[in-house]
């Protein structure tokens, strides 16, 4: 595996994801240029590219091509921005700003917004099948494929989101807060890691270390955004502070308070790696990285 430091693998994992997705739509295909555009202005627009990250690295860690793990680090990218732009919504969130530009209806309309999301959405399965050219087994894709729909669909992410529309602080317990944060959020880093292990045509015993490492790094990312909403600032953040307060959400430190929820943040951080260096996982050094320096983000 590529041994250059932590920093420089970020960067030119970001910048191979980017340089695929700017090139969005497959020539040939007759799509209405102000879709592409509405789609593009929120998939280029920054972001830590975390999730193909996930799934780039696990499949590393397994032995695989870096080439063969694209595909699928695309697609879940996709469904992610999708998620953001539906969330940006009046009807939702009602957002201005998302990392540090107007979010999408701010620039294409209600309408155009919620179709790009659409866009993106459908489209990330076309990515993901993708991966059967570079050598990854079609059983391997068809999990994929299905984890996707599960983990991105009502059982997973858009079921988190659900609960989190109906969660209001002194109608919300604990239990339901958790089930938000897991599915809204969890599920796709989930998903990322399995994703990347399948690339990797991982055993069952790999598959789960995996898991483990993600549903415990996917609860702390979340916790840790709770914290950034209170305590961030809103030049790295690239959106406005206190918004969860604003709304009346419910968020882990107003259960918890801020010591026990960052105390929570390391304690599962912890779990995270000792899931990947238990000894199944062949080369755990990048999932390791990426779980510390998760737990130092200022954004």
């Amino acid at each position: 595996m590529d041994k250059s430091p932590f920093d420089s693998y970020l960067h030119e994992i970001s910048d191979l994801i980017s340089s695929r997705l700017s090139r969005l739509i497959p020539e040939g295909w007759d799509v209405p240029d102000n879709l592409v555009q509405s789609m593009s202005y929120s998939l280029m627009a920054g972001g830590k590219r975390l999730r193909p990250l996930l799934v780039i690295a696990a499949a590393e860690s397994l032995g695989a091509s870096r080439e063969a793990a694209v595909p699928v680090a695309c697609a879940v990218e996709m469904v992610h921005t999708y998620s953001l732009i539906h969330d940006d919504l009046p009807a939702m969130d009602n957002d201005d700003y998302r990392r540090g530009k107007p979010t999408n209806h701010k620039v294409f309309g209600e309408a155009m917004a919620i179709l790009a999301g659409d866009g993106l959405l459908t489209h990330a399965f076309h990515f993901a099948v993708e991966a059967a050219r570079y050598g990854v087994p079609a059983e391997a894709v068809l999990a994929i494929v299905e984890e996707l729909s599960r983990y991105g669909g009502p059982a997973g992410m858009v079921g988190g989101q659900a609960a989190d529309m109906e969660g209001e602080q002194g109608l919300t317990d604990a239990a339901h807060l958790q089930y938000i944060h897991e599915h809204k959020t969890g599920d796709l880093i989930v998903f990322s890691v399995k994703a990347g292990g399948r690339v990797g045509v991982g055993d069952q015993v790999q598959l789960q270390a995996l898991e483990t490492y993600g549903r415990a790094i996917g609860l702390a990312f979340q916790i840790q955004d709770d914290i950034l909403d209170l305590t961030g600032d809103e030049s790295k953040l690239g959106k406005k502070t206190q918004s969860d307060i604003k709304q009346g959400k419910v968020t882990y430190p107003y259960f918890h308070g801020l010591e026990q929820s960052r105390e929570e943040v390391v304690r599962l951080t912890r779990v995270a790696k000792e899931a990947v260096t238990g000894g199944s996982i062949p080369d755990p050094l990048r999932l390791v990285q990426i779980a510390d320096y998760l737990l130092q983000r200022d954004h």
